[in-house]
């Protein structure tokens, strides 16, 4: 079986080109056929209100493309833009691979490769904001 499998938990909630799906009241498995479908876990989702750091707010700008919320053309030079800012800060080798790798997922009009890179980099940001406050 090619494709993506999803592993749903009891009344999960996903995101599926725009449409959410919510599974029953027991565990499942769908298998996603089409390429380049947009999916979202809603558990994994971004909320407005913790939109709150700067990498972040370039996460959500690529979830906002998954879930078809914003224009991909248009998110593109802001995601390029954030990316570059990012890139700024974080210097460490790991950091720069994960910018890499958003930024070509961006050229390849990939938003949920832009959004799993971005997100690796939410623990070393968690771990620059907790040392600046010590």
């Amino acid at each position: 079986m090619s494709g993506l499998v999803l592993k749903l938990g009891p009344y999960e909630r996903v995101l599926i080109n725009g449409a959410v799906i919510e599974n029953g009241d027991k565990r499942s498995r769908l298998a996603i056929m089409t390429p380049n479908a947009h999916i979202l876990r809603l558990r994994d989702a971004i909320h407005p209100e913790e939109v709150n750091t700067p990498v972040r707010r370039v996460c959500y700008v690529a979830q906002l493309v998954l879930s078809g919320d914003a224009d991909p053309a248009e998110a593109r030079m802001q995601l390029l833009r954030g990316i570059e800012q990012l890139s700024q800060v974080l210097t460490d080798p790991d950091s720069r691979t994960q910018l890499s790798i958003a930024t070509r997922a961006v050229m390849d009009e990939q938003p949920y490769q832009v959004l799993k890179a971005l997100r690796a980099l939410l623990p070393r940001e968690e771990r620059l904001f907790a040392a600046g406050r010590a």
